[in-house]
């Protein structure tokens, strides 16, 4: 995976951005941080769910890849932004937010994914 810091990145990332990085094949890891109904009702393939809600109960999940470049989505992207920030707090060095969440990658991105 990519190591960098977050002095290298800043906390917010386009759904254009997230899109280049998937199509150049660029190591990270999606988390998706929006609840288990909202991911059955629409998700971004490859993303991992971990739940905002479930976050402090699964963060051994992300043990060993605080190094890691990390892109952090929910719906809209206030959660995601929480969990960024939080995570960033926790030594998490390159973790970024998805600006707009899904809904702004269904829009702009991959009209297939469902707006809701």
């Amino acid at each position: 995976m990519l190591m960098t810091t977050s002095d290298d990145l800043p906390i917010e990332i386009s759904v254009d951005e997230v899109r280049a990085m998937r199509q150049s094949g660029d190591p990270f890891l999606l988390l998706d941080v929006r609840e288990p109904d909202e991911y059955e009702t629409a998700r971004i393939d490859g993303s991992t769910l971990i739940p905002m809600s479930e976050l402090g109960d699964r963060l051994d999940e992300l043990e060993g890849k605080e190094s890691n470049r990390i892109v952090v989505h929910c719906h809209h992207g206030g959660r995601s932004r929480q969990v960024t920030e939080a995570l960033r707090g926790r030594g998490f060095k390159a973790v970024q937010n998805m600006t707009g969440g899904i809904e702004q990658w269904s829009r702009t991105v991959d009209p297939e994914v469902p707006r809701y």
